[in-house]
Parts: C-alpha cells; sequence; structure tokens
C-alpha cells in the first residue's frame, strides 16, 4: 500500500493492488474506498467519519467544514467530472474572497446533476484555457474565476472578489476579453462597472471593503498602497489607502495586528508616519462592518469635506446570483 498525500493536505492518493481512490485519506468517495478494502461499510458509518455529501466522507476529526473542504467534498460528488468555481475556485487558488458559510459551487457541463443546499451546481461553458489545477483538483483559472464572480455578485463584493484575485496576477481591465467572448452571459453588461472600481494593488478584501465604502459615499477615491518614503530609516511604509494631498492614511488592522510582535512594529511604524506629518485613521472588520457612518464622518472631516455636501454613488441594483439555470452560461 503507498500513501501520497498532499503537502496541503487538501487531495490525497493511495495505491493498493492497482486501485486509486482519489481523496483518501482526507476526502473521498466511500464507495471507491470500501471497493478498494480500505474501509469497510460499519467503520464509514461509525464515529471515524462523517458524511459531507452523499457517498462523500472525510475523517471526522478534521475540524470544522470550511469552505475549501466543503468545496473539495463536491468535487468529490461529481465524480472528478466537474470543475471547481466562484468562491470554491477562489479558496482552492488561495485567494479567498467569499463567505465562510457560502455553498461550493462546481461547474459542469450537460451533467445530470442538480444543485442542493450545500452545492451550487453551474451549467456554463468552460475553455479549456480557463481550467487549471491545484491539487489534482480542476478549478476555474484567476481570471475565469473573476469574471464570474464579478458579474454574479452584488457591485462591492464583486469588486472584492477581482481585487483578490487580480492581485499579482493580471490587469483587471482583461477581464473585458471574457465580456467580449461570453458576451450573452447572465451579468455579463455589469462587468464594466465593477472593473471601474477594481484595483489590483488592494492588499486584502477588508481594505477593499473600506476603499469602496469611502468611494461609494461620494469621497475622493483614496490612493492604494500609497507609498511613504521614511528617510530617517532609508525604508519605505506602504498605507493601504491614502489621501496624499492631505498626508492623510486609512487603514485596515486584522487579527494579525493583535499579536505582540505585530504591536511593536506598528507602534514603530505610525511614529515614523507622524514623524513624517501624517495621520492615521485605522478601522477594524467590525467597525467597516458596523459604523460606516463614522468612518465615512471621519474621513470626510480629515480631508476638510463637509459631509453633508457629499453625494453618495447610486449602486446598481443587485445583480443575479442564482443557481444558473440548463442550458446558458450560469
Amino acid at each position: 500500500m503507498r500513501f501520497l498525500v498532499s503537502p496541503r493536505g487538501r487531495a490525497a492518493t493511495v495505491t493498493l493492488d492497482a486501485v486509486t481512490v482519489p481523496g483518501w485519506p482526507v476526502v473521498f468517495r466511500g464507495s471507491e474506498a470500501i471497493a478498494a478494502g480500505l474501509v469497510t461499510p460499519g467503520k464509514l458509518r461509525s464515529r471515524a467519519f462523517r458524511r459531507l455529501l452523499p457517498d462523500v466522507y472525510a475523517p471526522a476529526s478534521g475540524g470544522p467544514a470550511d469552505l475549501t473542504l466543503r468545496s473539495i467534498a463536491a468535487y468529490r460528488w461529481a465524480h472528478d467530472r466537474g470543475v471547481l468555481s466562484g468562491y470554491s475556485a477562489a479558496e482552492l487558488l488561495g485567494r479567498s474572497c467569499g463567505p465562510w458559510s457560502h455553498p461550493a459551487e462546481v461547474t459542469v457541463a450537460g451533467e445530470a446533476l442538480r444543485s442542493r443546499d450545500e452545492v451550487i451546481v453551474r451549467r456554463d461553458r468552460l475553455h479549456p484555457g480557463e481550467i487549471t489545477e491545484v491539487d489534482g483538483i480542476r478549478v476555474t483559472t484567476s481570471m475565469r474565476t473573476a469574471f464570474d464572480l464579478a458579474r454574479r455578485l452584488p457591485l462591492v463584493e464583486a469588486v472584492v472578489a477581482v481585487d483578490n484575485l487580480a492581485r499579482g496576477r493580471f490587469a483587471p481591465d482583461l477581464l473585458l476579453n471574457f465580456a467580449a467572448r461570453y458576451a450573452g452571459a447572465r451579468g455579463v453588461k455589469g462587468v464594466p462597472d465593477v472593473l471601474a472600481y477594481a484595483d489590483a494593488k488592494s492588499g486584502s478584501p477588508p481594505e477593499s471593503r473600506l476603499r469602496m465604502l469611502l468611494v461609494l459615499a461620494g469621497l475622493p477615491r483614496p490612493a492604494v498602497q500609497h507609498t511613504v518614503l521614511d528617510d530617517v530609516r532609508h525604508r519605505a511604509i506602504w498605507l493601504d489607502l491614502a489621501y496624499p494631498e492631505h498626508r492623510l492614511g486609512v487603514e485596515y488592522d486584522g487579527g494579525d495586528h493583535l499579536r505582540p510582535d505585530r504591536v511593536v512594529q506598528d507602534i514603530a511604524r505610525h511614529t515614523r508616519l507622524v514623524a513624517a506629518g501624517w495621520r492615521v485613521l485605522r478601522y477594524t472588520a467590525w467597525e467597516i462592518r458596523n459604523e460606516t457612518d463614522r468612518i465615512v464622518a471621519d474621513v470626510a472631516t480629515a480631508v476638510g469635506i463637509d459631509r453633508t455636501t457629499l453625494r453618495p454613488i447610486r449602486v446598481p441594483r443587485t445583480r443575479d446570483a442564482s443557481h444558473g439555470s440548463p442550458g446558458r452560461a450560469g
């Protein structure tokens, strides 16, 4: 018996008498594992394993079934005939940008699979060049994934997804090529609206949400990943968002900023920015979600704008994010 386990723990293969069981022992089809003699039906029903989807199992000791695990389960459930797409593809591509509880997404071509609570099944056209593999699992490429999310999600979350998938990989405007290729696809007319706000320099999804919060409130568009030169230490400091003419930085503080070593670094960084004549407003994810009015008021005051004069940008109606329909690009 020979075990080959992915270093990421996402997918594994075991070879037993020339029988290959995809995904064993991480996420696998129970019927295949039984046929290979790797597990008995009784053992599979025991507390040692948990059923993720019909005939798809994982060890019970693996922790909560997050979107990555559920996406791999959806791929196994589709008998490897589908391609993970949307938020599921983003997860495996290392560019997570969706809700933890979002259903897995798999795109198939005419297969007799139906969506269920845990899985969105889309019937869509995929060019071979729009498919790649991650640990032996087929997923849509970063560009195709960004195109799909751009045309399906509400504006802010669509921008968040495009920013995250494009960072360091491609220029967002290249998605216009997909819009031209799939001109009749659902939601494609809204892609240019998303690209008007997208910025591949954004460092994280919360940073993108913070930027969109300010812009849609009617504030000037901030610079992204703005560089401030520290002449004393002869190094550069990057600000998440900035209004250089006002020497104002606006930043997102994630959980990693609470680590003791990071706190020390942040104090030194903040001191250097203040010494260079900058002010910095810092916000947490909770504040970005729940205190939007205060954030807008803070920034408006800091840049000398009377908030009553702001003209919020009207956001287009939420585009269809349904499961798609047979025979159409969903």
